[in-house]
């Protein structure tokens, strides 16, 4: 036996060089690092799966969690803002300024327009015949004629009064509105018609729908 056997091999390895055999660690360690992360890769699996059973058995309502609650379209709803802070307030009457004008070949509608618009509480500007340009060229009941800004001011306030008026708008700089009465006009709308649509533009915005209450 070599001088270089190691002892206890009794033979069966002989080094004839000037290293020792390559030892094998043992595997237990190998196998206790295994067993580790696999529990702690199923104690994660466990917890998660355990999350989703809570997420879906309560409904997904807002909760200690944080989680949104939701519409059956899975849209987040928006809390829904107090009547007061939605209600939109328009023009009174007396804040318009209307100019009537006669498009038809009819005499006399002008000034009976504009006598009752003025009895609804709007105030009167000039009252006669239609220009060139709209004279007999209004075909329906009536044009509301003002500058970019009445679209969200006059023209939803006198356009109570007149059902089926066209609105256009124009480069003029003041604040008055033209009513033109087409040759389909027949009447304004009915006192009492008209205040309702009026009382609706005062409303407030519905809720958007699906939102619970």
């Amino acid at each position: 036996m070599s001088m270089l056997t190691p002892p206890g091999m009794g033979g069966k390895y002989r080094i004839t060089g000037n290293a020792y055999p390559r030892m094998r660690r043992p595997r237990r360690r190998r196998r206790i690092v295994l067993a580790a992360v696999a529990a702690v890769v199923t104690l994660g699996l466990a917890g998660w799966g355990t999350l989703q059973l809570i997420e879906v058995f309560g409904g997904g309502g807002s909760g200690p969690g944080g989680t949104k609650r939701t519409t059956a379209a899975g849209a987040a709803c928006k809390p829904r803002k107090s009547p007061a802070a939605v209600v939109r307030v328009p023009l009174q009457p007396a804040q318009i300024t209307v100019n009537v004008y006669n498009a038809t070949p009819r005499a006399g509608l002008a000034k009976t327009t504009a006598d009752e618009l003025k009895k609804r509480g709007f105030a009167i500007g000039k009252v006669g015949n239609a220009p060139a340009a709209y004279d007999k060229k209004v075909p329906g009941a009536g044009l509301l004629l003002g500058a970019a800004d009445a679209t969200k001011g006059a023209f939803p306030v006198l356009g109570t009064q007149l059902k089926g008026a066209v609105l256009r708008t124009d480069a003029r700089q003041t604040a008055d509105v033209d009513l033109i009465i087409g040759t389909a006009f027949t009447a304004l709308t009915p006192p009492q018609d008209a205040t309702a649509a009026l009382t609706a533009l005062s409303r407030p915005a519905p809720a958007p729908s699906g939102c619970p209450a």
